[in-house]
């Protein structure tokens, strides 16, 4: 049995070859067109600027400079040699590690509570309605009331001679010794309750069964957390330990409005840093190299944050 094919006129092949091609030419280019206006955006408000700071960084003085030469990574050596900018690294370090690490460990601990057969409803509500209240403040409004609380005739340095632990009026922001811890603990009490209910989010989505057939099978509270808790909730622990990592180690407004990177740097940090080069000393070319060398470490932490999304995922 033979098939006859019908071929098309000669002449017609190839307009319909061109026809598919640009078909499948304005498929593909369809999502852009509809992306077009964020794309836009971001290469105007994002790009645009890092650009310039990446320029900047390798100029001679720019902007009080009216014709700035390029100096090659001359800014780079200045910045990475001079001893305030790696006071500045270890302070940044100490103040967010210890952040990250008690924001989770608080954070889990009340969520934990919150999560208990143990407490009602009511009481569940009013820990709720307490444990959260630090989230609904402005940093403006966190520095000013931790400045008054603070301060040597505060409400803190009366209770703690009350019951003993100081024996006179401490200036917690203003000494060299505790002003770091006192800004770290500040920046603990005001985000614990985003990790609070975040990992609360992640325990209730735990399926109870695995608990129920733990408690048969003879394990404890202790043995169901790390056997049960632990691995199900290390997920959204790791994601929020590297997300809170990069917000703090970016931290300006709330370390500015309490001790302004002082006193005697005790409390200047990375961010800091740079405002008062750009502002205060306006060296803008080295603000600019300070700048770019956070960057690349957000990156760095961004890339680590992206990775374990995708291996979630």
């Amino acid at each position: 049995m033979t098939s006859t094919q019908i071929k098309p006129p000669a002449g017609t092949a190839a307009p319909r070859a061109t026809h598919r091609r640009r078909e499948l030419l304005r498929k593909r280019l369809t999502p852009f067109g509809y992306l077009s206006p964020t794309i836009i955006l971001m290469i105007v408000l994002m790009a645009v600027p890092i650009v310039m700071v990446i320029g900047y960084s390798v100029m001679d003085n720019v902007i009080t400079n009216k014709s700035p030469e390029p100096v090659g990574l001359e800014n780079y050596l200045t910045i990475l040699g001079d001893a305030a900018f790696w006071k500045a690294a270890r302070n940044t370090f100490v103040f967010t590690a210890v952040s990250v690490v008690v924001h989770i460990v608080l954070g889990l601990t009340f969520a934990i509570l919150l999560n208990t057969e143990l407490l009602g409803r009511t009481t569940k509500a009013l820990f709720r309605v307490i444990l959260v209240l630090p989230w609904l403040f402005t940093v403006a409004i966190i520095a000013v009331l931790w400045r008054m609380l603070l301060s040597p005739n505060g409400v803190v340095n009366y209770i703690l001679e009350t019951v003993g632990l100081t024996g006179g009026q401490v200036e917690w922001l203003a000494n060299p010794s505790t002003a770091l811890a006192a800004v770290t603990f500040i920046n603990i009490w005001s985000g614990y309750p985003f990790y609070m209910i975040s990992l609360l989010a992640g325990l209730q989505g735990i399926p109870r069964d695995l608990y129920e057939a733990a408690s048969i099978d003879g394990a404890g509270p202790v043995q169901r957390f790390w056997a049960i808790t632990i691995p199900q909730l290390k997920p959204l622990i790791i994601s929020l330990a590297l997300l809170d990592f990069i917000w703090t180690t970016q931290q300006f407004a709330l370390i500015w409005m309490t001790t302004g990177g002082g006193p005697i740097d005790a409390t200047e940090v990375l961010s800091t840093f740079t405002y008062k080069l750009a502002f205060t000393r306006y060296q803008f070319s080295e603000a600019s190299t300070a700048a770019v060398i956070i960057l690349l470490l957000s990156m760095i932490l961004a890339f680590f944050y992206a990775r374990s999304q995708r291996s979630r995922d």
